[in-house]
């Protein structure tokens, strides 16, 4: 198995906030199912867990990876403590050490996390699918969380990563 799914900043600090993420509950769903079928495929699991102050700080309890997702004991934690989750972290060598080349990638926030992520693997030469109804953000000033996800959608797909919505994803 070369594929691996790449879970970022899933945290309870995201789910904390008096704002609600874009499709909070559908999106979450739609990474279970990605979860329950990279699992059962074999696939690798990959989560990324922001590290940092205020709520991200190391064992607080928004810290923690969402307890809708708890991690097994075969999955890997890589903690990091910038936007890119290559950067300053063992990521790379992780994905090495499982024989990874491609990814399947879904989480937080899209804008953020998620986008930084996607182009830094799309530059270390993984094969990416940016799976693009598994990934959100909360709205800002100037545009609401939906338009966020939609603009690094079209920004992200077909030039660093495939787009594909979370029924067509499949781990072989």
């Amino acid at each position: 198995m070369t594929t691996a799914l790449l879970i970022i900043d899933v945290q309870e600090a995201m789910f904390s906030y008096d704002v609600k993420l874009h499709d909070e509950g559908g999106v979450m769903d739609r990474i279970i199912s990605l979860l329950n079928k990279a699992r059962s495929a074999g696939a690798p699991v990959v989560y990324i867990q922001h590290t940092e102050d205020e709520e991200y700080t190391k064992g607080l309890p928004t810290w923690q990876i969402s307890s809708r997702i708890t991690p097994k004991e075969e999955d890997s934690i890589v903690e990091k403590p910038t936007w890119d989750a290559f950067h300053r972290t063992r990521l790379h060598e992780e994905l090495q050490r499982l024989g990874v080349t491609d990814l399947v990638i879904c989480g937080m926030q899209s804008e953020f996390c998620v986008d930084t992520t996607t182009r830094r693997a799309y530059s270390m030469g993984y094969s990416s699918v940016l799976v693009q109804d598994a990934h959100s953000t909360f709205g800002n000033a100037n545009f609401s969380g939906e338009e966020i996800v939609r603009h690094h959608n079209s920004v992200l797909g077909g030039r660093f990563a495939v787009l594909r919505p979370e029924r067509e994803v499949e781990f072989q």
